[in-house]
């Protein structure tokens, strides 16, 4: 919801810090976490009976797909905000991380296991 939302006419001086693709940084965090969250409820939702390659793959593609449904929402839907491809970059790239993180949390090397 917060994606479509307009925070223009809200005063946000922090100071005139400016952080160089700081937008891009922050996509690329959320899809990220949200990737992350997203395999460890499937963990959860489905008792461990969900092989980690099946929910990798599963939560990599909602995130992607997500991130650019909601671009497309802002194309279509708002008239002050702008749907970029680099944010469906940063979107993809979070989310690829945000599995491989979750690979390597769970690999054969970690003494946690995907099953119980």
């Amino acid at each position: 919801m917060l994606s479509l939302f307009s925070f223009s006419g809200l005063d946000f001086d922090a100071g005139k810090l400016r952080i160089p693709y700081a937008d891009k940084v922050t996509h690329f965090t959320f899809y990220m976490v949200f990737a992350i969250l997203g395999c460890l409820f499937l963990r959860e939702r489905t008792q461990g009976s969900m092989r980690l390659g099946t929910a990798m793959v599963l939560m990599g593609f909602i995130a992607v797909f997500y991130g650019m449904f909601m671009e497309v929402l802002q194309y279509t839907l708002t008239s002050d905000r702008m749907a970029e491809f680099g944010d469906v970059l940063a979107n993809t790239f979070g989310a690829i991380v945000g599995v491989s993180l979750i690979k390597w949390y769970f690999s054969k090397e970690r003494p946690l296991k995907w099953k119980f």
